[in-house]
């Protein structure tokens, strides 16, 4: 199956390092065209109706998500090409995009073109495009976070997250209704990608400051479900900054 691509980067060289890895090691791939700006760009997803958008999140004159915005009525997937930017990958995180960090690496290139391929074959309804825009919208605590289970996906709003606890390889996630997620990513990645309401309190749990009720001179935190959670001493002076 071939996968109908473009490319939309400003930078010449870029584009031809990115199709040189796609034409040799990505046979799947299927490029249409090609564009160096956001004016490009977007008329050129609009007649070729791409699967794939390889897209470079930093352009002169706008940026990946001001192609996104202008293109929402269509339908595909996006792989970003990104130079590091805390903000741009925690917003690229937070909707599960597929994302390359440049200067662009083979193999997360094909694992990247391989999770795109599979998403398409399983007809998959997740709309990552979507949920990043409606993020970059909000403000962090009423923004959307894609799950990824065992089973698939399950899209939540942070607001409802009460705490995370780290499970081997994998990280339990528990929410305001009383069911918990069994997300397969370690707990680190929720610490780098959780802003303010939530603060890491020991190496196996972050917790929503928002639902403290109480909290105890021996180290524990009780929460609105009634749960302990133990606050480490590493991790005390930062719970305890919240509520000073």
């Amino acid at each position: 199956m071939k996968i109908k691509s473009v490319i939309v980067d400003d930078e010449k060289i870029a584009r031809d390092v990115l199709r040189n890895y796609l034409t040799k090691y990505c046979p799947q791939i299927e490029i249409l065209g090609e564009a160096e700006n956001i004016k490009d760009g977007v008329p050129l997803i609009a007649e070729m109706r791409p699967q794939l958008v390889f897209l470079d999140v930093e352009m002169p004159f706008g940026n990946a998500f001001d192609v996104l915005e202008a293109t929402k009525e269509f339908s595909y997937e996006t792989i970003f090409i990104t130079a590091f930017s805390q903000y741009s990958l925690q917003a690229l995180n937070k909707s599960a995009s597929y994302y390359i960090l440049k200067p662009i690496d083979i193999q997360e290139l094909i694992l990247a073109v391989n999770k795109v391929a599979e998403s398409i074959q399983n007809k998959e309804e997740l709309n990552r495009n979507k949920i990043l825009l409606e993020n970059l919208k909000l403000k962090p605590e009423k923004q959307q976070l894609i799950l990824p289970t065992l089973q698939g996906f399950d899209v939540v709003k942070t607001e409802d997250i009460v705490r995370l606890q780290a499970d081997g390889n994998f990280t339990q996630v528990y929410l305001t209704d009383h069911s918990k997620k069994m997300v397969c990513r370690f707990l680190k990645h929720f610490d780098d990608l959780l802003e303010s309401p939530f603060v890491r309190v020991h190496r196996s749990h972050i917790i929503n400051t928002n639902f403290v009720k109480s909290y105890h001179k021996s180290g524990t935190a009780t929460l609105s479900d009634n749960t302990e959670i133990e606050v480490s001493s590493s991790f005390k002076d930062q719970f305890l900054k919240v509520f000073s």
